[in-house]
């Protein structure tokens, strides 16, 4: 007999599902949600909040070197990865507490463990110990967020990693490999993912990148601000190739100037593991070269993770893309609901947020919140940030628009010049006067971009922009056109 009868059942415990949940409850509904084991998912454990405590330390300790220009004196400087990784620690655990006290305080029943569909209306929840409970609901969403995804590549591993001999071979394939193709179910243990670099207890002496997105550029910054020798490998002709082309070129020199080696345009061909470290065979221009570090960090995206059988089982349609939903977040089966990451599309916890609340909304609110994906904001977490909300110059020229392009410095910023911010810029994009899109690199930018995604929302026009009144003197001057 079903345990209790609940309006919503969510399944995964990442921004999406919380979102979804904690919005439904707070809107009256009876609301359950499963999470197998880390209340906040990949954002909170293994991704967002981890990294970006990551960013921040080796902020810090690259930013003492300015000191001497503003009188300050400083002894000598170091750091303690051990002390890093507490503090990254720290900020997970409390990033974790913070999800689970706000589901509770909404009145959300959280339970742990796995939860699969039996039905429509219908989800088994498996406790950890193996037992097995029946839960009902007038509507499920699944929300089982992102996993690394893998390139194909010929790896060959030391004896000793845990690629077994027996393990069938795998094929050489471009770097850019898109989030549809399938993973090796093994990875040599100097071969890294995102995830697994986390679990490092010492800082690599050396480390080759696969892949120059947002994910590889980040983490080449931590480790280069830390003095370890980077090199980023990446098969497009650029890194961060979506991004506005005059800012992924000036971050490249920043990462040039803190050491970052670049290799752009090239396939990586063939991974090789010893007890030493790692050599990558690379194609370039029809040269073949060898890289060699401690270790080779996979940054080549997400995908989502598909629990296929019960896809299968309850004929909801996928593909390698991710669950197929409709403008509503629905699957082909009513009341089967999907959020987040899990179907596919730009990866990112604020977006899988809004699409949690959206649908809580919809289903027991008034409507009046909605998802859209052309107002999704997006932020690469360097050191210059670059964040952007909107189309990138090419893009509208790519819908066969005629803009009108502005555009302003940091080095006409007095506070960007006073606080030694650096180099940095703001690009606004104008069509038929109103904003459609806007990248900023430079310091302050995540924080930046966030009034510039409500202009875009809200449809401001250029005569708007104009208008805007801002407090001086401030970095956020560089939105004044």
């Amino acid at each position: 007999m079903p345990e209790k009868i609940f309006d919503l059942i969510v399944i995964g415990g990442g921004p999406a599902g919380h979102a979804a949940a904690e919005d439904a409850a707070r809107y009256g509904a009876r609301v359950c949600i499963v999470e197998k084991a880390q209340w906040g998912g990949t954002c909170t454990h293994r991704g967002c909040v981890p990294t970006k405590a990551l960013l921040i330390c080796s902020k810090h300790f690259a930013e003492l070197k300015k000191l001497n220009r503003l009188g300050i004196t400083a002894g000598e400087i170091g750091y303690d990865f051990n002390a890093i990784r507490r503090h990254r620690d720290q900020m997970v655990r409390i990033a974790a507490l913070g999800v689970e006290k706000s589901l509770k305080d909404a009145g959300v029943e959280m339970k742990v463990g796995k939860g699969t569909i039996v039905s429509p209306g219908e989800v088994a929840w498996t406790e950890p110990e193996g037992q097995s409970v029946a839960l009902t609901a007038r509507h499920i969403v699944i929300a089982w967020g992102s996993e690394p995804a893998l390139p194909l590549f010929s790896i060959t591993p030391h004896l000793s990693s845990s690629l077994q001999p027996s393990a069938p071979p795998i094929q050489a394939a471009a770097v850019s490999t898109p989030p549809s193709a399938p993973a090796p179910q093994h990875a040599p243990a100097r071969i890294l993912t995102s995830d697994t670099f986390l679990q490092l207890t010492t800082l690599p002496k050396s480390m080759v990148i696969i892949g120059g997105g947002v994910i590889g550029v980040e983490f080449a910054t931590f480790l280069a601000e830390l003095g370890v020798p980077v090199q980023i490998v990446e098969f497009l002709p650029a890194i961060l190739p979506y991004e506005e082309e005059e800012a992924a070129t000036l971050l490249l020199k920043e990462l040039n100037r803190i050491g970052v080696k670049v290799l752009t345009a090239t396939k990586v061909e063939d991974v090789r593991e010893d007890p030493e470290g790692v050599c990558i065979i690379a194609a370039k221009d029809g040269q073949t070269m060898e890289l060699t570090a401690e270790y080779a960090l996979l940054c080549t995206g997400r995908r989502p993770r598909l629990d296929v059988e019960s896809l299968i089982n309850m004929g909801i349609r996928y593909d390698r893309r991710g669950v197929a939903v409709d403008e509503k977040q629905e699957t082909n089966i009513a009341g089967i609901f999907a959020v987040g990451d899990v179907t596919g599309g730009i990866m990112l916890a604020h977006r899988a947020m809004q699409q949690g609340r959206a649908l809580a909304n919809r289903l027991f609110g008034d409507g009046s919140i909605v998802f859209r994906a052309d107002i999704v904001p997006s932020v690469t977490y360097s050191h210059p940030p670059i964040a952007r909300v909107g189309l990138t110059e090419l893009q509208a020229g790519e819908k066969g628009w005629s803009v009108e392009i502005v555009r302003t410095d940091y080095g006409a910023n007095i506070m960007a010049r006073t606080e030694l911010a650096g180099q940095g810029f703001a690009k606004f994009i104008f069509h038929k006067n109103n904003l459609v899109g806007a990248t900023i690199i430079g310091a302050g930018a995540p924080d930046l971009i966030a009034s510039l995604s409500l202009a875009l929302t809200t449809g401001a026009d250029l005569k708007t922009f104009k208008s805007w009144i801002i407090p001086h003197p401030t970095l956020s001057e560089v939105l004044k056109l």
